[in-house]
């Protein structure tokens, strides 16, 4: 037997009761979000890096070590770290056995995904939540990590962070911009937990106005369309859900959100989010014909919900750390936007 993973489940009488009330609240109503949350971060506590997807080399991932330090944690790196097969991070089986490895690590109190780009829906169906769920961890990352935050929520009911990764950190503090800053910034504040999280955003006119309270969940749209059917499928019933992506054309855009009404993930939300869509240039000189606002708007043109664009989240610099399966108040109106994290 493996020494370590035996050591790790046995856990102490704390972690089993926490995981009774965690098991308990399940069938509560859905509002009983807060007992869904992992434990945040203390003084001392260890931070892992793993790579579930793309390949990053050890000194690509030092500025954000060096950084999630000085806010006093630990950084342990995982043995992906440096490991490179093609893209990927390391083969499946090294990338498995990595974030494995962490999950069931007790003394983790959060796993970093080093990068995205490809990956983790080739290992999400090998992993075992067993330990985790008796005691839960933060799991952070966006874009292909999108996966990883799906099938969390979905099958577990655990919040998670959706934020920047260690490739995003600069490499000089002295010359980087005051949105990187802040943007990292947030990533510390969400894992201490020491205030709520309260974003804003400016007017825009496509918006449509509005207030909703749920919980709030999503990520990368690609990810999240080609989850649908699956065991990590998304689940947006009374959520406030929030998308962004990168290097899609309009028509594939377009197409992604009729998949999602289809499926009806958009017909019994709280509210929609749209951050940060780079869109790739059609090769068609005649392109597709309608702006991003007007494809979103044409799908949900039937709910009464509020929606957002323009929300700083996404493959871009305002990209603010927000935590997945926690209950948040949206508020659109022709101030803007504010997206307030509730108690």
């Amino acid at each position: 037997m493996n020494r370590k993973l035996f050591l790790s489940s046995l856990l102490p009488a704390s972690a089993m009761l926490y995981a009774f009330k965690s098991n308990a609240s399940t069938s509560s109503s859905s509002d009983n979000i807060k007992h869904k949350r992992p434990p945040y971060l203390k003084h001392g506590d260890i931070i892992g890096i793993t790579c579930p997807a793309g390949y990053i080399t050890h000194e690509e991932i030092e500025p954000a070590v060096q950084q999630m330090e000085s806010w006093g944690f630990k950084v342990l790196k995982g043995k992906t770290v440096g490991a490179r097969d093609f893209t990927f991070g390391g083969t499946d089986e090294e990338r498995l056995e990595d974030l494995q490895a962490m999950l069931n690590d007790t003394s983790i109190r959060a796993i970093m995904c080093a990068r995205g780009g490809y990956g983790a829906v080739r290992i999400i169906d090998k992993l075992d939540f067993s330990i985790f769920k008796i005691s839960p961890k933060w799991l952070i990352g966006f874009s292909d990590i999108t996966i990883l935050h799906c099938h969390l929520n979905s099958n577990f009911r655990f919040a998670s962070i959706h934020s920047k990764m260690c490739n995003s950190f600069p490499s000089d503090w002295s010359k980087a911009e005051t949105i990187q800053i802040e943007t990292i910034k947030s990533i510390e504040k969400a894992l201490k937990g020491e205030e709520l999280m309260k974003y804003e955003a400016p007017y825009q006119s496509n918006n449509r106005q509005g207030e909703a309270e749920g919980e709030l969940i999503g990520g990368n749209l690609r990810c999240i369309e080609n989850l649908t059917g699956s065991a990590s499928e998304i689940k947006t019933d009374g959520k406030i859900l929030f998308v962004e992506d990168v290097g899609e054309y309009l028509y594939s855009i377009d197409r992604m959100f009729y998949n999602l009404r289809r499926a009806g993930k958009l017909n019994k939300l709280k509210g929609l989010v749209v951050g940060g869509f780079r869109v790739k240039k059609d090769d068609d000189n005649d392109g597709f014909g309608k702006t991003l606002e007007q494809i979103v708007m044409d799908k949900v043109k039937e709910f009464g919900y509020p929606v957002c664009f323009d929300f700083p989240v996404g493959h871009q610099k305002a990209n603010f750390a927000l935590k997945c399966g926690v209950k948040h108040r949206l508020s659109v109106n022709e101030q803007g936007t504010i997206l307030q994290e509730l108690s």
